[in-house]
């Protein structure tokens, strides 16, 4: 209930821009919950002139999964008339996953706590044994214990330090979000693997070179490995992957500094709209922010506007013209001050090989 609260804080943006909102959640993860939503508003209030699909975060991922799945068939128009993605956990879960096994292994090797040498030993790609017990507090005090993260710089011992440097420059992921990535390699991986894949690995780090340890050879012979079982991985990709095959104008917006989905999804997820032959329906823009849950309070109506002009006179933007169009909504959507527009239309993110190891 406490995540539907903020949702309703938060998008509260698309109601204050003259917009009406309708918001999904869901129990167990799914793709039909969301085209059900528009009939439960077309059911109360009529159909409405247009209807933009939004998702942020993995509600991004989920997005751009329903965007293939409820495209126009045979020139029957499907129930959107455009994307907007923002912040989106893009390109699948087995590319924007993948990295966790990583972390899993790396931080092993480093800590060994996760689990402890007197535990019962499991493969970490399941998460944790399905009878565990541990919490994330306690998960939390075994990742301070080893790294310091959770104290002041100034307290923490120079072999936490070090452990903590290995860690976060291994596998790239910032120390400010170095918990919540482990949580989800935690317990998203136990879900995952054990109630949605019959206790099937997706995940594998076969041949994967770890670099950016003081010692990477001593890195790369000691940390676990393990191999992916293909139905596994198809049944993740079959669930998660978009095919990208959508003629919806879809617009991205991606912070730069993004510490839970790596801006690098960006290019996954082009490279995805290339191979269906529909990058023209793609436009991607990028933002100087460092958050994940919510970007600046104008650039959400400038999308907004900018993708029903796209719609309705066929004006396709560009990371330029949204960072003009953004400039005008500053004055009503700044938010006391706190929020601008960010734009960055130079920007174009590198590819997600860069960050995550190929494998």
């Amino acid at each position: 209930m406490r995540c539907c609260c903020k949702d309703l804080e938060r998008w509260a943006v698309t109601v204050k821009a003259g917009y009406a909102w309708a918001g999904s959640t869901y129990r167990r993860g799914g793709y039909g919950v969301t085209e059900r939503l528009r009939q439960l508003f077309v059911r109360h209030f009529g159909s409405p002139r247009r209807t933009l699909l939004h998702g942020q975060s993995y509600c991004g991922a989920v997005a751009s999964k329903a965007a293939d799945l409820y495209a126009s068939v045979g020139g029957k128009p499907g129930p959107f008339d455009g994307v907007l993605l923002t912040n989106g956990v893009l390109g699948g879960g087995n590319s924007a996953y993948e990295f966790r096994l990583d972390l899993r292994v790396v931080y092993q090797y480093v800590c060994r706590n996760h689990p402890r040498p007197e535990e019962p030993q499991y493969p970490l790609w399941m998460g944790l044994p399905k009878d565990s017990t541990l919490t994330r507090a306690e998960l939390a005090e075994r990742v301070k214990a080893c790294t310091g993260v959770g104290l002041p710089a100034a307290q923490r011992t120079p072999e936490q330090a070090a452990r903590l440097r290995t860690v976060t420059s291994v596998v790239k992921v910032p120390e400010r979000t170095l918990l919540a990535h482990l949580n989800w390699a935690t317990w998203l991986f136990q879900d995952l693997v054990q109630e949605r894949l019959g206790g099937r690995n997706p995940f594998g780090n076969i041949g994967v070179v770890y670099q950016g340890s003081a010692d990477d050879a001593a890195l790369n012979a000691g940390v676990l490995r393990y191999a992916a079982d293909p139905q596994a991985q198809g049944a993740l990709a079959l669930d998660s992957r978009p095919t990208g095959r959508t003629s919806l104008p879809t617009l991205t917006l991606h912070a730069i500094h993004d510490p839970t989905a790596f801006v690098e999804l960006e290019s996954a997820y082009r490279a995805i709209r290339e191979s269906a032959g529909t990058a023209d329906r793609l436009v991607q823009s990028f933002s100087d922010e460092s958050e994940h849950s919510y970007l600046g309070e104008p650039e959400y109506p400038a999308l907004f506007a900018a993708l029903l002009d796209w719609i309705d006179k066929g004006d396709k933007p560009t990371p330029a013209s949204l960072a003009v169009r953004c400039a005008a909504f500053e004055p009503n959507f700044d938010n006391g001050g706190k929020d601008r527009c960010r734009f960055r239309p130079e920007y174009r993110p590198a590819p997600l090989e860069s960050r995550v190891p190929a494998r």
